[in-house]
């Protein structure tokens, strides 16, 4: 079955591209708030982060369709020597507007990943009570679900179609709220100057939350891993990023590339750019947003 996606190259507090519950999943890894590595300084203040977030969970709710997921992977961040409650206020945004709180999967990262750092060997430098700063190895993938899930509303064809490997999901240990997987290394290629999450993410809560044909939505795309995998599993999707920049490392990577083809050839990307002073929502989408359909050619 062929799948489409979707590329916007716009802000995700306002999509206006997409139809009201027309998104069967999120999955989504929001910028760190003003982290050195990624967006840096992108936030005036930790209010206008927290203002941006709430933004984007409006229209997440407006664009799901009742009884789904959203998936969110987010942390709570140290900047400047000041840890900041990320986690906690997310999870009220999202409640707050409309989202009912389902789960908290833990993503614990390789040991191997964090040698002892200034903040942590703060305490061999001073073996002393009131002197531990712990390092982060984990992450939080938030579950939320607008309303309840109507399982009768899956036809059984669909339901057999899209199965969840049990050896799999039972050797991954993907029942426990523990998920250790191991994390973009440094040097990638593809993911250079961006906090992208690894591949594994998205399959397993694609895997676990929605059926083939179905579309995926990622608000924070980056360098576009959930297209990617939302095609690999059959699934069409719809990414929304910023940074006019990473447009080529989206189309490299999703497969939409005249240097890599993967998957079905019959695959189809469009790309949307939106035009200057699209972005405040303020002129109810009168310009015309220039449109990009990229589709994989037979050899």
């Amino acid at each position: 079955m062929a799948t489409r996606h979707r590329l916007v190259l716009g802000d995700s507090t306002n999509m206006k591209e997409l139809e009201n519950e027309s998104v069967h999943l999120v999955v989504t890894s929001p910028p760190y708030f003003n982290a050195p590595f990624d967006y840096k300084d992108a936030f005036r203040t930790y209010s206008h982060y927290l203002e941006m977030l709430k933004a984007v969970a409006g229209e997440i709710f407006r664009v799901m369709k009742r009884g789904r997921i959203v998936a969110l992977n987010i942390d709570d961040m140290l900047v400047n020597g000041e840890k900041f409650p990320i986690v906690a206020d997310a999870t009220r945004i999202f409640m707050d507007a409309g989202f009912n709180y389902r789960d908290r999967i833990v993503w614990k990262k390789p040991d191997g990943y964090l040698r002892i750092s200034r903040r942590s060997g703060v305490l061999l430098q001073n073996p002393y009570p009131m002197y531990f700063y712990p390092d982060n190895l984990l992450e939080s993938i938030l579950i939320f679900q607008k309303g309840k899930f109507d399982y009768r509303s899956i036809p059984q064809h669909l339901r057999e179609e899209s199965q969840v490997d049990i050896k799999r999901f039972q050797e991954k240990k993907w029942f426990m709220t523990l998920w250790e997987m191991t994390n973009v290394l440094p040097g990638s290629v593809l993911e250079k100057n961006i906090a992208a999450f690894p591949d594994e993410l998205p399959f397993r809560i694609i895997n676990l939350f929605s059926y083939k044909g179905e579309t995926v939505l990622d608000p924070f795309l980056g360098s576009g891993t959930t297209i990617k995998v939302a095609r690999e599993l059959g699934r069409n999707s719809v990414g929304y990023e910023i940074d006019e920049a990473l447009e080529p490392i989206i189309k490299i990577k999703s497969g939409f590339s005249n240097a890599i083809r993967i998957y079905g050839e019959d695959d189809v990307l469009e790309i949307i750019h939106r035009e200057q002073g699209e972005e405040d929502g303020n002129n109810g989408g009168d310009q015309v947003n220039k449109l990009q359909t990229v589709t994989l050619q037979n050899p």
